[in-house]
């Protein structure tokens, strides 16, 4: 009785022992969870047998975890990401020429008017900078042959049969002695010259100023055709970023890009024009001054030759 006893408590002795063993060894083998899955219907495995005292000890070598499966959500998520990757719009090139092509139909109406505006000065430009540039020349070399000329038939034919501001004054003036002829107030003959001579004097300020009205009215308008422009795109740009219900970059940028281009553009087209304009105003002012020295130079022929005549009369009768 006490043998089997002793046996007894030897074999729970055993068994406890394993146990103790076996519990660190198996915490450290012990595989990550795998995904909950479905028990199929049935009755529970019976608890396995407890170990005997003589049943070897498992192994200490840790076995190699098995890779984790990705859950269906984790999945699910990465391809919605993916899906809403592809349908948003690529960012398209922003060069001036995509963005004109890509403008609406009344943004690009505006930049073409405003780049015909912006050839407009700069053809204005070089043909009034040739125009003035050769009339001033010329006013010079005629004002100098006539500078020592004695008289008006002489100062013609000093000039020749040029045409030109100071050949039009000394024509003027020969008329006026001619239509006058006979009468003995020098202070009307001088008179009605003169009145010749503005008329004159205003025809070719009418002329040399010929398009500076046009420079005028691109350099105070464009800026505001510019921004109609503008304002025009962007509004279109808030239109289509309500129906596509995104703030997207890509979606926002192009419209908003296109109708700035229409600023820029009227900006390009209104600075020169503003200089140009501000320039050929002090070229213009100098010309004018040239033809003034030009009339003043005419009367002062017809004021001699008024002179020389009542001389002679005077020398007649003494004689």
């Amino acid at each position: 009785m006490k043998s089997m006893t002793f046996q007894a408590s030897l074999a729970a002795a055993a068994m406890l022992a394993a146990v103790w063993l076996v519990s660190p060894v198996s915490a450290q083998t012990q595989t990550p969870p795998a995904p909950a899955q479905s028990a199929p219907a049935g009755p529970a495995p019976a608890a396995p047998a407890a170990t005997a005292p003589n049943a070897p000890a498992p192994s200490s070598t840790a076995t190699v975890p098995a890779a984790p499966t990705a859950s269906p959500a984790a999945t699910a998520s990465t391809t919605a990401k993916l899906d809403a990757a592809a349908a948003a719009p690529a960012m398209k090139e922003l060069s001036p020429w995509v963005m004109f092509m890509s403008a609406d139909i009344v943004v690009k109406a505006v930049m073409v008017g405003l780049a015909f505006a912006s050839l407009m000065t700069w053809t204005v430009f070089i043909a009034k900078s040739l125009e003035l540039s050769v009339a001033s020349s010329k006013l010079r070399s005629a004002l100098k042959k006539t500078a020592e000329a004695r008289s008006l038939a002489e100062a013609q034919m000093a000039l020749g049969a040029k045409e030109g501001i100071l050949p039009s004054f000394l024509a003027a003036a020969l008329r006026e002695a001619r239509m006058s002829a006979g009468l003995s107030s020098d202070a009307g003959i001088k008179e009605r010259a003169a009145s010749s001579f503005q008329e004159i004097v205003r025809a070719e300020q009418r002329r040399i100023r010929i398009g500076m009205g046009v420079l005028a009215t691109i350099g105070s308008t464009s800026p505001f055709v510019g921004l109609f422009g503008t304002v025009w795109g962007i509004m279109n740009s808030f239109i289509g970023i309500s129906k596509s219900q995104t703030t997207n970059l890509a979606v926002v940028a192009p419209g908003i890009a296109e109708a700035l281009l229409a600023t820029a553009i009227g900006l390009v087209a209104a600075i020169p024009a503003v200089i140009i304009y501000n320039h050929f105003a002090r070229v213009t002012k100098g010309y004018l001054e040239l033809v003034s020295r030009a009339s003043g130079a005419a009367g002062r022929l017809l004021s001699r030759d008024l002179d020389r005549s009542h001389g002679s009369v005077h020398s007649r009768a003494a004689e």
